[in-house]
């Protein structure tokens, strides 16, 4: 019997996984290489500065320098804690720093490098604060080619990975019925 439709599934070569350095940012991460690791796929681990900032204010030089630095900072130890996650359950990562604007990198970076799904998250803002600060996963949703996996803040999995470690999440009333 024959296929009726042409649709085959694509496996994800290529993912993007985008952080911000946040807590928040570890589900992203879970989620990014547990399906890199399920479809056999590379990571880019991709943190961007954004730069908007220092030009539209201004602002003394060797504190822009300073506040830079620790952006990077941030950045440099997000990216490689991906890619530490990564390779621990055989995932090849590669970390990435860009700077720029946030969702316009993550959506060139994904084009120039071919990626097959960008995975992001998402704090769950809305109204005035949307507005005011704006939302970088919406605006890669709204942009993208590919597809977007957009993993919201108040999710948490059964299990994080914490720079190469596993933690589980036990609820006190297991913890104390195991205890008995």
């Amino acid at each position: 019997m024959e296929e009726s439709s042409g649709l085959k599934p694509k496996t994800q070569r290529r993912i993007l996984i985008a952080t911000d350095g946040s807590k928040a940012a570890e589900n992203v991460v879970d989620f990014g290489i547990e399906i890199a690791r399920c479809s056999g796929a590379k990571v880019y681990a991709v943190y961007v500065i954004d730069i908007s900032f220092f030009d539209s204010v201004l602002m003394d030089e060797s504190w822009v320098k300073n506040a830079y630095e620790q952006f990077e900072r941030v950045g440099r130890g997000a990216i490689c804690c991906i890619e530490e996650n990564a390779k621990a359950v055989g995932v090849d990562a590669t970390p990435i720093l860009l700077k720029g604007n946030a969702a316009e990198k993550i959506l060139d970076f994904a084009e120039n490098q071919k990626v097959d799904m960008i995975v992001i998250g998402s704090t769950g803002r809305s109204g005035v604060e949307r507005f005011m600060l704006g939302s970088v996963s919406e605006k890669v949703v709204r942009n993208s080619k590919i597809p977007v996996l957009v993993v919201r803040e108040r999710f948490k999995p059964e299990s994080f990975v914490r720079c190469g470690q596993e933690k589980r999440e036990v609820s006190a009333s297991i913890a104390s019925n195991e205890e008995k």
